[in-house]
Formats: structure tokens, C-alpha cells, sequence
């Protein structure tokens, strides 16, 4: 951007942690997917089987014409996805029943015992990028200074403000893009202290050994099946974010937004004024 004021938006710590955290929560849902695809059906409380009611389901069903119909099951309600969700094409092109398809998956064909090697691997490697990442936030006051909100952004119609500025994709020029907003804010801040510990919490709650040694943690989450249904819950919120997070970058100018987390130099958008 000729004539914009460059100023440095990222330490070098931040953009190695985050490239580190992008790869990590790339691999992890994606081998997560191919563990889904075990058992495609979520469940609530202790106990859940096939003759179980699931308060998810993403499976195959039969149609009247012989085709199989690719379906969401979610409670009572059933939304047709065939072609991407329960029902995909197989290498040679055949249909073939699948919760998540094979390019969405890691690896490709059904392997439950490597997809759980790479998600678990992946899955700590992330859990100690981002204890460095909030060690560092701290230390440096990054948390506090950049992520927490300003008296005058905690109000409520500072937030709907900045919530129709998004919606009209008014993005905020000169000063006002040297720091977060109060949307950004909040989400890093929900991701940071709320998303990230229940995705953490619900992984151990489904683990066996750590059930044995700590037995109140499932139960303090309804149990082992509802763990895995909050930690499902949790990863697609956590897919929501990445696209919207895509999404932002793109339409504020990703040429700009990507070379700030690499060089950590952002090139301030003018204001209108100017």
C-alpha cells in the first residue's frame, strides 16, 4: 500500500505460535473427522450404543429408488447431504457411506487406530504450543494490553456498533486499525478462556485413564458420551471461527493481513479523510 504507515502488529513469538497452532488445528480436526467416522452418532449421558437414541447421527439412509441418501440426523429433524455428508464418492467414483469424506479426513481411508495417532500427537503438540502462547501473552502483556477490552468497549453499544460495521464490512482505518476491536477481542478472549479448556476437559473426560483416576470429571460433564457430544460441539465452533476468520482476512486484504503475521509489519489502511 503506497503511502501507508507501516507499523509492527506482531511479535515474533506470536507469529511462530500461531503458525504452529494453524497446523496443529488443521491436523487435529481432520483426524478427529476420520475418529468421528467410527461411530458417526453422538450421544448423552454415561452410556451410548446403536440402539441408542443419538442426539446426532450422520449416516446412510435407503430411498425409494434404490440410491443411497447421504442424512444429519439431529434430535428428530434429518437434513439431506448426500455427496458430502454421510454419503460421498469413493476413489473410482462409486457412492459409498462415509460420515465425513475422504478428503476430509486423515488419513483418507478409514483407519481408526492411525487417525487416533495422529489427533492425539497433534492435539498435545497444540495443548503446549498454546500454554507457551498464554505464558508469553502474559509475560509480555500481550493478553492484557492488546486482547482484554477498554472500559469504553465493554458497552453495549460500542459492541452493536462494531456488529454492524462487520455485517456492512466496514473494516477500521488509520488509528483505529492499530488495535483490536471489541468483536476480535472477545472472540480471542472466548477461544482463549472458554473454547480451548472445554476442548481440553472433554478430550481427558473421554479418555479411560484418566477416568479411572479422576472420575469426577466426566461426571461433572454428564458423562462420557456427553463429553464426546461437547467436544464435537466444540470443534465445529471451533471450524466456525476458522471460516469466518478466513473470510475477514480475505475481505479486509489478505495480501496485508497474511504478510503481518509473517513479517509481523502491518501497512495501516489510510483513513477516508486522507
Amino acid at each position: 500500500m503506497p503511502g501507508s504507515e507501516l507499523v509492527y502488529r506482531h511479535t515474533l513469538a506470536t507469529r511462530v505460535l500461531h503458525w504452529v497452532n494453524a497446523l496443529c488445528v488443521f491436523l487435529v480436526l481432520l483426524s478427529g473427522f476420520q475418529i468421528f467416522n467410527a461411530h458417526p452418532r453422538l450421544y448423552w449421558g454415561q452410556y451410548g450404543a446403536n440402539s441408542d437414541r443419538a442426539v446426532l447421527a450422520i449416516e446412510e439412509q435407503g430411498s425409494s429408488d434404490g440410491r443411497p441418501l447421504g442424512v444429519v440426523r439431529i434430535g428428530t429433524h434429518a437434513l439431506h447431504t448426500t455427496g458430502f455428508l454421510g454419503v460421498s464418492k469413493s476413489g473410482d467414483g462409486e457412492p459409498v457411506e462415509r460420515a465425513f469424506p475422504s478428503w476430509l479426513t486423515i488419513p483418507s481411508y478409514q483407519d481408526l487406530a492411525t487417525g487416533r495417532r495422529w489427533h492425539f500427537f497433534f492435539a498435545w503438540l497444540l495443548v503446549f504450543n498454546s500454554a507457551v502462547y498464554f505464558v508469553v501473552g502474559l509475560f509480555r502483556r500481550h493478553i492484557q494490553h492488546d486482547l482484554w477490552l477498554t472500559r469504553a468497549q465493554w458497552t453495549p453499544s460500542h459492541i452493536l456498533r462494531d456488529f454492524w460495521d462487520h455485517l456492512r464490512l466496514c473494516f477500521p482505518r488509520g488509528d483505529a486499525a492499530r488495535q483490536y476491536n471489541s468483536l476480535q477481542k472477545l472472540t480471542y478472549l472466548a477461544i482463549l478462556f472458554i473454547l480451548a479448556p472445554t476442548i481440553l476437559a472433554t478430550g481427558l473426560a473421554m479418555s479411560p485413564s484418566i477416568d479411572a483416576g479422576f472420575p469426577w470429571l466426566p461426571a461433572l460433564l454428564g458423562g462420557r458420551q456427553s463429553a464426546r457430544t461437547l467436544h464435537f460441539i466444540c470443534a465445529m465452533a471451533v471450524v466456525l471461527f476458522i471460516t469466518v476468520h478466513l473470510a475477514m482476512v480475505i475481505l479486509a486484504g489478505p495480501l496485508n493481513e497474511v504478510r503481518s503475521m509473517i513479517t509481523g509489519r502491518y501497512a495501516l489502511p489510510s483513513s477516508k479523510t486522507e
